[in-house]
């Protein structure tokens, strides 16, 4: 398992300095079948104990949120309604009165983001066309192209490989290459900004893989 640097087209490149993607594969029979073992339901429950209201607000303060927050108002999101990853998982905690545990893929990308504020995506990986993953803005042509993106609009910022768009940027992926029942390879990818170190990506990316692959 290594790390991989994803590719930031030349335009978005330009517009954003500093906004990357790094991305690392791994295996896992059972895909989103597999519920998570105790240990990573009790990691969940203590990483909620650390959770609080104080927490949340203060949370914007902190150099790598307040980075995203940041990014965000660049591209013309209001992070206050819409909120980076960190602060939406940190308000549904104080929602829900702890952190819910989905799936063992779905927690390991949870208590990385938890853990680091990076946030953590994952996508079947046999989806992923060459050259691998990294951002570029929508066309018209990927309404047309990629199953389930019709809603797309051209010159949104967007998750894509060669062939197809998998996830708008900071969203869920796309039907067509979400993490099911046979998929047997994870493809984990995390989006950093301007101002985040990339010491602390590959943390987050080696934290949520590990916990997949500890926990198999």
């Amino acid at each position: 398992m290594r790390p991989q640097s994803g590719f930031v087209a030349a335009d978005v490149a330009a517009e954003f300095p500093g906004l990357r993607l790094d991305w690392m594969t791994v295996a896992t029979p059972g895909g989103r079948q597999r519920s998570s073992p105790p240990a990573v339901v009790e990691q969940l429950g203590h990483l909620a104990s650390r959770y609080r209201g104080a927490t949340v607000v203060t949370m914007r303060t902190k150099p790598i949120p307040h980075a995203y927050r940041a990014f965000y108002r660049q591209i013309g999101l209001d992070p206050d309604v819409e909120r980076i990853p960190a602060e939406r998982a940190a308000v549904q905690r104080l929602l829900d009165g702890g952190f819910r545990s989905v799936d063992l893929i779905a927690d390991a990308c949870l208590i990385a983001l938890l853990e680091t504020a990076i946030p953590v995506w994952a996508l079947d990986a046999d989806a992923i066309a060459p050259p691998g993953l990294g951002i570029r803005t929508t066309t018209a042509e990927d309404a047309r192209t990629s199953a389930g993106s019709a809603y797309l609009d051209p010159g949104s910022l967007a998750v894509a490989d060669g062939d197809a768009i998998h996830a708008l940027l900071f969203a869920d992926p796309l039907p067509a290459a979400t993490v099911g029942a046979r998929t047997t390879q994870v493809a984990l990818f995390a989006v950093a900004v301007d101002g985040v170190p990339r010491i602390h990506v590959e943390e987050a990316l080696w934290m949520s893989a590990q916990t997949v692959v500890i926990m198999m």
